[in-house]
């Protein structure tokens, strides 16, 4: 079972000082800054997926890559451009590229075209390139069969709608295998499957053999129940020929690998490890064992909210900046064992009743601070920065944090999987 991380131009300043918050002064980030592959002995993932969209945006959606980045990505290919291949003696990362449908799920029609699709792929050299495909985010499991010779009721209508996007995906992934084939491209050609229901994944799953895929991913599973997922594998499951290996594109669900395994599933990919480190309301840092709340601490100047109530004179800048700073001493002393977790709690509960006011995190403040959870982990974030880790507050130390998310996710995949990890003997029979 193989991770896939989706990069988002995701990158670390190794210069950034910590304490004073100040970077390099001639610090260029293309070249400076470090990917999370770079930061880890042993990168916790087995290759990056690529999105078309995130590289050239799609339709009103702009994309993260600048014009200067993304003709550098063309020039050098995509093992360049992300350094892949600058570990010597470490193993080799494989790469995915798709075409980001989440990224024009409102679209009528995806806004890239077979050939310059097929192009993208090869340009970059990728591993692997996943077909043109048109997402579903609907889910009917009971609505396999639609008959449109009578009156349609809404629902029917939404099934129609379904039906239209998984007929556009089956075309659109005939005509890349038939030029993938006439080009003789050198990567490996992925079918997307899109469906509603455990039949309609299955219908297309059975299509896509028949094109002749051996690969196929599939897609529009992360709003699904973990139940749901297992329906529609256990159902394609009867169509999936031996030789077929999937791909769940944006689903994790660690706990569920040896069931995703025995039915066909070879890989997955998510960003959700990272997205959490500063996107969920209280399960930012991950451990083997349980989540925790990361303790904010926003920046005075860096935060909108905060910036508003100064401006409104809701807030006194001067009282804001004192607590900041106070928190961020406090911290680092409680990150030496010079203070006490009580002396930090006050400090750090005065100044978000200030910049909050309205969710009261005292008890998870107090669990991470007393479980001290970046001592007992190996990982090479956690030895490097600390405390910083847990600390919820701007880009470098978030990414961090979400760097350290990732090694989680694969020592669990790895552990529920049944592997041995001897870099973490300790986490992993706990």
């Amino acid at each position: 079972m193989k991770f896939f991380f989706p990069d988002s131009h995701d990158s670390v300043d190794p210069s950034f000082d910590f304490e004073a918050e100040t970077r390099a002064e001639f610090r260029i980030r293309q070249r400076d800054d470090l990917y999370a592959h770079e930061i880890f002995e042993e990168p916790p993932f087995d290759g990056v997926l690529v999105s078309k969209a995130i590289v050239d945006g799609s339709g009103s959606a702009p994309g993260k890559y600048s014009l200067a980045q993304r003709h550098r990505l063309f020039r050098l290919g995509v093992r360049d451009f992300l350094r892949l291949d600058d570990r010597p003696g470490g193993r080799r990362l494989e790469t995915i590229g798709d075409c980001g449908a989440f990224s024009y799920v409102r679209e009528d029609f995806p806004p890239f075209s077979v050939e310059e699709v097929i192009q993208f792929y090869s340009v970059c050299g990728f591993d692997y390139g996943m077909s043109v495909d048109h997402a579903i985010l609907d889910y009917f499991p009971d609505a396999d069969q639609l008959d449109l010779n009578g009156v349609l009721s809404d629902r029917d209508e939404a099934v129609a709608r379904c039906q239209r996007r998984q007929g556009i995906t089956l075309h659109l992934a005939r005509d890349f295998w038939n030029v993938h084939r006439s080009q003789g491209c050198d990567f490996t050609p992925v079918g997307v499957a899109q469906g509603w229901s455990p039949a309609s994944y299955a219908k297309a799953v059975e299509e896509l053999q028949e094109i002749g895929y051996t690969m196929i991913a599939m897609g529009g599973m992360v709003p699904l129940k973990t139940r749901d997922i297992l329906e529609c594998l256990e159902r394609v499951a009867t169509v999936r020929r031996s030789e077929t290996r999937l791909h769940l594109l944006g689903v994790t669900r660690c706990d569920h690998v040896e069931d995703f395994q025995r039915y066909g599933v070879a890989s997955f990919d998510s960003t959700m490890p990272l997205m959490q480190a500063f996107k969920d309301g209280k399960d930012n840092y991950h451990t083997l064992r349980r989540p925790y709340t990361a303790i904010r601490v926003p920046q005075v100047q860096g935060n909108p909210k905060l910036q508003r109530q100064i401006g409104a004179g809701q807030i006194n800048q001067a009282e804001a900046r004192r607590l900041e700073q106070a928190c961020l001493h406090a911290l680092r002393e409680y990150g030496r064992e010079a203070v006490p977790v009580d002396a930090v709690l006050d400090v750090v509960l005065e100044y978000e009743r200030l910049h909050d006011g309205k969710t009261d995190r005292s008890s998870a403040y107090r669990q991470v601070l007393e479980d001290r959870p970046w001592e007992d982990c190996p990982c090479e974030v956690c030895a490097e920065i600390g405390i910083n880790v847990i600390i919820f507050r701007g880009a470098e130390r978030n990414r961090r944090r979400g760097f350290h998310n990732l090694t989680v996710l694969y020592h669990r995949l790895h552990h529920n999987l049944g592997w041995r990890e001897a870099r973490q003997p300790d986490l992993v029979t706990q």
